[in-house]
């Protein structure tokens, strides 16, 4: 009997034929795809990113315009955050174990809320007294600048050639369309603050995505905590800071408390939580650059703000950067 060595050829039966491919059982063939389910899939995903985006861009508009009717940053973000808390109050109750901070827990949820809660959205509103609504949607564009220092710095993980040329672009576009309020020789007009303002929730944003990544946290459960531990902290905006809401007309208040409160604190929330699960994450945030496009018509028809060629073209070039980056591998 021939014993094969190891490594060696498979040992062959002498008897009987020899086992053909079509004799052997094979394994059921996977049922087809229903091309139509991932058809909705797709348009429903696209429809639930280009809902976010138009929410997020239109956002500024709308912040610009409460400045309009003679409200202040700490009416808009007292407003958005109690319509917000309430509407997020029955699912807190049932989802949040211990209320509020659910599984996030106490040292978190409270971190968390002083970096993108009411604070936050009081530096964004404030940003509209100085600036116009364009410069509120393109300054997130410095989130993938701030995040990539932040990273190379705290993480030791350096970004690759193509985010790095992204970056640049991003910079560029910034530098262009920030320019004329720059250099403007009347600094009476403050544009420079809002930018400033604005700029700063851009790093605020970057250090709240680096603490999501590192913790794995769950974006429902950061909302809702957000919202709720902010409430504490609108008295102390109510007591120290000027108040309109008593004297602004109703209509100016309820377009606040529905578009803040309503839309973008819980609205944008579920739609984009949607668009990731129907999209994935990395095609999902490809609507990000979408928001400036959005801000530059609303404002432009809304507002009446025209913009600059020396702005637009910024606005170019901080959408390609950001396209770049965003679709540049991750290392992380």
């Amino acid at each position: 009997m021939h014993i094969p060595l190891p490594g060696g050829p498979p040992l062959r039966h002498s008897r009987g034929p020899p086992v053909r491919k079509r004799d052997v059982p094979q394994a059921p063939s996977p049922l087809p795809v229903d091309s139509g389910v991932a058809r909705r899939r797709l348009i429903a995903g696209l429809g639930c990113g280009l809902a976010t985006a138009v929410i997020w861009g239109v956002q500024s508009v709308v912040s610009r315009q409460s400045v309009a009717d003679g409200m202040s940053a700490a009416d808009v973000t007292i407003l958005r955050f109690s319509v917000a808390s309430l509407l997020l109050l029955p699912l807190a109750l049932r989802r949040m174990r211990p209320f509020p901070v659910g599984r996030l827990g106490w040292r978190r949820a409270l971190l968390l809320t002083g970096i993108v809660g009411a604070p936050y959205a009081l530096i964004l509103v404030g940003g509209a007294n100085f600036a116009p609504a364009l410069h509120a949607a393109i300054c997130p564009g410095l989130i993938p600048v701030f995040t990539a220092l932040l990273v190379y710095w705290f993480m030791d993980e350096k970004p690759g050639s193509r985010r790095i040329a992204g970056l640049v672009l991003v910079i560029a576009g910034v530098g262009a369309f920030s320019w004329q309020g720059l250099v403007a020789t009347d600094w009476r007009t403050g544009v420079w603050i809002g930018d400033l303002l604005f700029l700063c929730n851009a790093a605020l944003w970057s250090i709240f995505g680096l603490l999501a990544r590192r913790w794995n946290v769950d974006p429902i459960d950061v909302t809702i905590a957000t919202c709720l531990l902010s409430l504490p902290i609108l008295p102390v905006f109510a007591l120290t800071m000027p108040i309109h809401l008593g004297t602004v007309h109703w209509q100016a208040v309820a377009l606040q408390a529905v578009y803040q409160g309503g839309l973008v604190g819980v609205g944008a929330l579920l739609l984009y939580t949607q668009a990731v699960a129907l999209l994935g994450a990395a095609r999902a945030t490809l609507f990000l650059p979408l928001n400036p496009v959005v801000s530059a018509l609303a404002g432009a028809l809304l507002l009446g703000e025209i913009q600059s060629l020396l702005e637009l073209a910024g606005m170019a070039l901080v959408m390609i950067g950001m396209m770049v980056a965003l679709r540049a591998p991750s290392r992380g």
